[in-house]
């Protein structure tokens, strides 16, 4: 699956495509693609195209949001999730680094942080 996606958007000109293993770090899907596109009209084309293909490969269920605006397009397509943004909006969310890093430890504090109570260090917390 995950070389019908990465062929079907090297095709369509998406670019600076990354591919993230995400084994270990979430049992949602198996890879994580990024990529973007030049415009919006490039995204429609790249999503609409991933869909045929995948669907011509014999995956029955594509979901997919975002279409009417393709700012941001999500194809889920089970074992791989494709994210196309335009490139300012790819730079504003940057997925990347946030699925890039290890998994968390159950109970551990988001960016291994004080805690959501324990303040910064020298801050006083209520």
């Amino acid at each position: 699956m995950l070389e019908l996606v990465e062929k079907s958007l090297d095709d369509d000109k998406a670019r600076d495509v990354a591919v993230i293993r995400l084994a270990g770090k979430t049992d949602i899907a198996d890879f994580l693609v990024v990529a973007s596109g030049t415009s919006q009209r490039q995204i429609g084309a790249i999503t609409e195209h991933l869909r045929e293909r995948l669907k011509k490969s014999g995956l029955e269920r594509v979901s997919v949001e975002g279409l009417p605006q393709c700012d941001w397009v999500l194809i889920d397509a089970g074992d791989v999730i494709v994210h196309l943004f335009r490139p300012e909006i790819r730079a504003f969310y940057n997925l990347e680094r946030m699925w890039s890093g290890p998994r968390p430890e159950p109970g551990s504090p988001p960016d291994g942080g004080p805690g959501v109570n324990g303040g910064m260090p020298g801050e006083m917390t209520a």
